[in-house]
């Protein structure tokens, strides 16, 4: 019993953060609470982080998402936005260093709204965030 224990807690897919080139860009992960997905597309700029869960999110005047660790820092903002039942979170803009910061360098995230706080482990996030950071439009050949 013991090595099918083994084979399948080694062969479960693991949550890790995943960088896709394209247009857009996208940055990937899937937390036990939520998951998360960012894009960039640089020829508008613009650049997006959704957050979706089972439970639909509650509507709040403001969200926040505050990074623990060694640059640990906290974000606001009145413009996001419900989705899909209100499952998912949005957030729009045309600038996202210190979103990307925050992940590349601390261990978690927390996104709070209204009493509500979901974690975000930001572990393995550095250098799919770094190549994330490097989107660009390929010039025309």
């Amino acid at each position: 019993m013991r090595p099918i224990l083994a084979f399948l807690l080694f062969t479960s897919p693991a949550a890790a953060w995943e960088f896709t080139p394209g247009l857009p860009c996208l940055l990937t992960h899937e937390a036990p609470e939520v998951q998360v997905q960012l894009t960039h597309d640089p020829t508008q700029p613009l650049f997006t982080i959704t957050l979706t869960r089972d439970t639909p999110w509650p509507q709040a005047d403001v969200f926040s998402i505050r990074f623990e660790g060694p640059a640990g820092l906290t974000i606001s903002t009145n413009r996001h936005q419900l989705g899909n039942g209100g499952h998912s979170l949005t957030v729009t803009d045309t600038g996202f260093g210190n979103v990307l910061n925050g992940l590349a360098l601390n261990t978690r995230a927390v996104a709070l709204i209204d009493d509500q706080a979901v974690t975000i482990p930001l572990n393995g996030a550095a250098a799919p965030t770094a190549a994330f950071r490097g989107c660009s439009v390929d010039p025309a050949v």
